[in-house]
């Protein structure tokens, strides 16, 4: 659960390193940028393939902002093949990915879908650039004036101490426009609303204890820190190490 990552606060990490920007990465057109004042209509729903090139856009952005782009290797193809498998787990059990959509206007009510999105509005104190229009225009239906903002991505985990699955709360992201704006609470209250309401007992994952905006977002909207326990992750060449050690573990046994 990269909480660190809540609303976006930027405490870069380290220096950037010189990455290629993948070619799905593509600039956008000043001349079209839609400038939303008064007030913002949202919409948090459930992602659907069709919204594939945005989700590997807003990771790519993601790592772009932990300067971690040297890490980043998805592709639309093997996120299809994460997110949206043919012969998919029950729901939220699997990878999920919700979206924050941002309009000028509001949006319609849906019923009867998987997942009733969420609808809220947001009065703002000062007007709010989207700069990338046609890269970030929502596919989801009809309405041409919707823009996808952030995400919320969390699946289902498992622990010995509870009979029941939590969620593991991966990453949250808002692109930079719509940052500082309260949807942070709004996303990450939807994750566990969702948890709450469907019989999952957690919602947890890391928190990046030097982004104290960040920590401080999480602790006061509920999150527990449990300061005994530390992060540990066994990867790269340490993991491969044991990836042909099946001779070897047979020899031991023998000794």
């Amino acid at each position: 659960m990269r909480l660190k990552d809540a609303d976006s606060y930027n405490f870069p990490l380290a220096p950037s390193l010189q990455q290629p920007i993948p070619s799905e990465a593509i600039t956008s057109d000043a001349s079209s940028d839609v400038t939303i004042t008064g007030k913002i209509y949202t919409r948090v729903r459930l992602a659907t393939k069709s919204d594939l090139s945005h989700i590997y856009r807003l990771f790519y952005q993601i790592h772009e902002y932990h300067n971690y782009t040297h890490l980043y290797k998805a592709t639309e193809s093997s996120l299809a093949n994460l997110l949206f498998k043919e012969n998919p787990l029950p729901l939220f059990y699997g990878p999920s990915v919700l979206l924050l959509e941002v309009s000028p206007t509001p949006f319609k009510e849906a019923k009867n879908e998987e997942f009733n999105p969420v609808l809220t509005t947001f009065d703002l104190k000062f007007p709010v650039v989207e700069g990338q229009v046609e890269e970030f225009r929502s596919k989801y239906d009809d309405k041409s004036d919707a823009y996808i903002a952030g995400y919320a991505f969390f699946y289902a985990n498992y622990s010995c101490f509870y009979d029941k699955p939590g969620f593991y709360f991966e990453s949250l992201y808002f692109r930079e426009s719509y940052r500082k704006l309260g949807m942070g609470k709004l996303l990450f209250g939807t994750v566990a609303s969702i948890a709450a309401n469907n019989g999952f007992v957690s919602v947890e994952g890391i928190i990046a204890v030097w982004n104290k905006k960040s920590y401080d977002f999480y602790i006061n909207m509920g999150v527990e820190i449990f300061d005994e326990f530390r992060y540990g992750k066994l990867h790269g060449e340490n993991l491969q190490k044991y990836a042909h050690n099946k001779d070897k573990n047979d020899e031991g046994n023998q000794v």
